[in-house]
This record gives structure tokens, C-alpha cells and sequence, in this order.
């Protein structure tokens, strides 16, 4: 098993209600203005069920979906069959299947993905992320915060770590903000962070 998707197997029906239960707008409404309007390259890396993936491709843009747990990933497969979207079976920190493709990406979204990684393996993401988003491209990485469920691997990841392994990495920072939660979890709140090449 892919260290960081313990639980996502087993839940994937109920995890596929909860998150096409949120739209897209609602989750990601601060950084709207800073996606493409124009048809870009898009990575959604841990696409889960499709939603971020599909609401992109709806806009325009040639979505690669990177989605290590098999049963999400068919998921996604039927619920936005008729979307464009090219899904794989990739996973940080490598990303090897998306290497593969020979792609740099104007637009990579990381959404409630980063947190499952320890710190070599976020470190090692950095550098990979950075090495696949194009010149001028930005990288929008979500953060969850709060208690974890027991049968996840989770960490609780500042804001202000990401924002210096990109810097290491030759990105900036050009968006920061903190939601609640669009599920109603009271303990759980969100740090959003916009990246630039």
C-alpha cells in the first residue's frame, strides 16, 4: 500500500458522496481569479473522484488526473466519463507516471493531498512539483487542519513549511488564505497557498 491512502480504499463509496457533495467554486472560491482562462495544462495530482479535475476540463483545460488508489480513481472514471480527462495511476513524492508523460504543467492542484506526506516525502514532492509546472505555471496546494481520522495518515502541515521547501525549490508564494471547513467539521479548518514559477 502507498503510505498516505491507508482508509481511502475501503471508503471509497462514502468518500465519493462527501466529496462531490462540494463543488469545486465552493472549495477553491478564493483562488478562482488566479486559474487560467485560457486552455492550459493542468496536473490534478491525488484527483480523488474527479471533482477538481472535471470542473477544469469543463472550463477548457487538458486535465491529466494522477490518482494512486484504484477504487477512487474508477470512481472518477464513471462519474465524469464524459469529461476529458486523462487518469492515470501515479503518487507523490515520484510521480513517475506523470513523468512519463514528458509534460510541464501551467496549472498543478494539490487539494487535501499534501498533509498525507512526512517531510522527506514532502520534501522530494517539492522538487518533483517543481520540476513538472511550467515556467510561469502555479501549483495550488490545500492544507487540512485539525484532528485526523484514526485510520488515516495525516499531518498536521503549516502553511509556512510549504511556502519554504517551494521557495527552495524556486517558487514563491503569491496567495495565502485560511477557510473553514466545507463539510461542517467544526475542529477542522484549511490553509489554501498559491505557488508561482
Amino acid at each position: 500500500m502507498i503510505p498516505g491512502t491507508e482508509g481511502y480504499c475501503e471508503q471509497a463509496d462514502s468518500l465519493t458522496i462527501r466529496y462531490e457533495a462540494v463543488t469545486f467554486d465552493d472549495v477553491h472560491r478564493d483562488m478562482l481569479p488566479l486559474i487560467p482562462t485560457t486552455p492550459a495544462h493542468v496536473l490534478d495530482i491525488g484527483a480523488g473522484t474527479g471533482r477538481d479535475a472535471a470542473a477544469l476540463a469543463s472550463r477548457g483545460h487538458h486535465v491529466v488526473a494522477a490518482e494512486p488508489v484504484a477504487a477512487l480513481r474508477r470512481q472518477g472514471q464513471r462519474l465524469h466519463a464524459a469529461d476529458r480527462i486523462n487518469w492515470i495511476d501515479s503518487w507523490l513524492p515520484d510521480l513517475t507516471g506523470v513523468r512519463h508523460l514528458g509534460i510541464q504543467f501551467d496549472l498543478i492542484f494539490l487539494t487535501a493531498v499534501w498533509m498525507h506526506l512526512d517531510e522527506q516525502e514532502r520534501r522530494d514532492g517539492m522538487r518533483t512539483v517543481a520540476e513538472l509546472v511550467a515556467q510561469r505555471g502555479r501549483v495550488f496546494i490545500s492544507l487540512r487542519h485539525g484532528p485526523a481520522p484514526s485510520d488515516r495518515r495525516m499531518f498536521d502541515v503549516p502553511a509556512d513549511e510549504v511556502i519554504d521547501m517551494a521557495s527552495d525549490q524556486g517558487l514563491h508564494a503569491i496567495h495565502r488564505v485560511t477557510n473553514e471547513d466545507q463539510l461542517g467539521r467544526f475542529a477542522v479548518h484549511w490553509s489554501y497557498v498559491v505557488l508561482q514559477a
